[in-house]
C-alpha cells in the first residue's frame, strides 16, 4: 500500500501556505519597502537552516466531495534555525494575511514557539509586524468571546526572561499583543522611519 498521494496532497498544502496572503498583498509589502516574514527568516537565518513548525496551519474551504479548494494560511510563521552557528527559535508576523491580526495566528502558534524555545532552552527570536487591535474584534465575531483580559500563555513570556535570551524586531506598525511582546524582550530593535510601536484601542480597531 502507498501512501504517495497523502504525501502529494501534504506537499501541496505546504506550497500553497509558501503563497501567504497572495500576489497583492505580498507585492504591497513590497512596494512600502518591506520584505514579507519569509523573506525575513531567509536573510536572517544561516542558509537552509530553517525548519518551520506548524506549516499546514490554516483554514481551508473544502468541496462536498472533501477537496481542498482554497487555503488561508496561519498569519505566524515559526520554526528553528541557526543564526550565526547557533540555534533558536524563530517566529514572525505575516502582514500579507489580516494584517499580523492576532485571530488569524491559528492556535497561538506565537505561544507554542515561547513554549517550546523555554522547554528546549533556546534563544527565542521575534519579528513583529501585526496589527494587533483588530484581533479581539473579529475573534469575538467567530468565537462568541475574547482572549482579552485573561491572555492565557503570557504567564510563559514571562518565564523566558529568566532562562533563554529574548530578541525582538519591531518590523512594521505594531500595536496590541505585538507591542506588549516587543517591550517584554531583552534586546528589542525598531527601523527608523518604517517602525511604529503603540498600544491598541478605539482608534486601531
Amino acid at each position: 500500500m502507498s501512501w504517495q498521494d497523502e504525501v502529494d496532497e501534504l506537499r501541496r498544502r505546504e506550497e500553497l501556505a509558501k503563497q501567504m496572503g497572495g500576489d497583492e498583498p505580498i507585492q504591497r509589502q513590497h512596494d512600502n519597502g518591506r520584505l514579507t516574514v519569509r523573506e525575513r527568516i531567509d536573510a536572517l537565518a544561516d542558509e537552509n537552516s530553517f525548519h518551520e513548525i506548524g506549516a499546514l496551519a490554516g483554514k481551508g474551504s473544502y468541496s462536498e466531495d472533501g477537496k481542498l479548494e482554497s487555503f488561508t494560511p496561519s498569519n505566524f510563521v515559526l520554526g528553528t534555525a541557526k543564526i550565526n552557528g547557533r540555534r533558536v527559535v524563530i517566529g514572525g508576523d505575516d502582514f500579507t494575511v489580516r494584517g499580523g491580526a492576532a485571530d488569524a495566528k491559528v492556535g497561538d502558534k506565537s505561544g507554542y514557539g515561547e513554549q517550546y524555545a523555554l522547554e528546549m532552552r533556546m534563544p527565542l527570536v521575534r519579528l513583529i509586524d501585526g496589527s494587533g487591535g483588530g484581533g479581539s474584534v473579529k475573534t469575538l465575531e467567530i468565537v462568541g468571546h475574547s482572549y482579552v483580559p485573561a491572555l492565557h500563555g503570557f504567564e510563559t513570556t514571562m518565564q523566558l526572561m529568566g532562562h533563554v535570551p529574548v530578541v525582538c524586531a519591531c518590523m512594521g506598525s505594531v500595536a496590541g499583543l505585538g507591542a506588549v511582546r516587543t517591550t517584554i524582550s531583552h534586546f528589542s530593535l525598531m527601523i527608523k522611519q518604517t517602525s511604529q510601536l503603540f498600544v491598541a484601542g478605539p482608534p486601531v480597531v
